[in-house]
């Protein structure tokens, strides 16, 4: 009996983490453009106005500066605090450009809210921002 109980533990613990690697993925998810133009602002969080600001704000330039911008609504993944410094590798569902980004913010759209440089950088056909919007599916990655 113990055994039995082992395995269904083991189980149950492999089911969560197959649950916990399909919500850190979207696809077809509308995503718009923030003028965050972290290059003009020292990649400072606190005069971006940035909700990770509180807990971000202090990593070293470096860190700040590696990755593209991005604010993160969803649809899968963490939210708030947690969502803070992860990393999203985001494609084009058009054109099939990819760029990593950095969450420093949160936004309400349902989606992503790219810094504009990372926009026009995956906006490879301009139809983004005929559109006003891109297309993309993105996945978390490790940064």
């Amino acid at each position: 009996m113990e055994s039995v109980n082992k395995l269904c533990v083991a189980f149950f613990i492999i089911s969560m983490m197959v649950a916990m690697a399909a919500a850190q993925s979207a696809t077809n998810v509308r995503s718009t453009y923030h003028l965050y133009n972290p290059q003009n602002i020292n990649w400072d969080l606190r005069t971006a106005s940035a909700y990770c600001a509180t807990w971000d704000a202090d990593k070293p330039l470096e860190w700040r500066q590696r990755y593209g911008w991005t604010a993160f609504c969803g649809p899968a993944g963490p939210t708030g605090q947690a969502a803070c410094g992860r990393c999203l590798r985001v494609t084009n569902t058009g054109t099939g450009t990819q760029a990593t980004v950095r969450i420093v913010d949160q936004c309400s759209n349902g989606g992503l809210d790219l810094d504009v440089n990372v926009f026009n950088q995956l906006d490879t056909d301009r139809r983004g921002y005929q559109q006003g919007h891109l297309i993309v599916n993105y996945e978390f990655v490790n940064c």
